[in-house]
């Protein structure tokens, strides 16, 4: 099963992601799938291998945990559904809300 998460990352970096889709496949442990960097541009970097520069692999907190201030206070997070991610990862450009 797949769980869908957008997060929404309060800075002012521009060579950082403003927005991150995460596809979360809660069946194996909440790694991610795939995910979906958003700049502030509305650009967007489709990351197939999500884990492929890291060091430990670790599984994406739930929403509410997301939300908790422990990821920072700069973070928000919601759930979203499979066709908006499907929708920005084919057509390579962002067209939701960036806050």
């Amino acid at each position: 099963m797949k769980e869908y998460i957008k997060l929404f990352w309060n800075h002012k970096l521009n060579k950082e992601p403003k927005v991150i889709l995460y596809e979360v496949d809660v069946d194996n442990e909440r790694l991610v799938s795939r995910a979906i960097d958003v700049y502030f541009d509305r650009s967007t970097n489709n990351v197939e291998n999500f884990y492929a520069e890291v060091l430990e692999i670790v599984p994406i907190p739930k929403v509410e945990e997301l939300n908790k201030g422990i990821w920072g206070t700069e973070i928000r997070a919601c759930l979203i559904d499979k066709e908006e991610f499907d929708k920005t990862w084919i057509n390579l450009i962002y067209d939701g809300t960036m806050m």
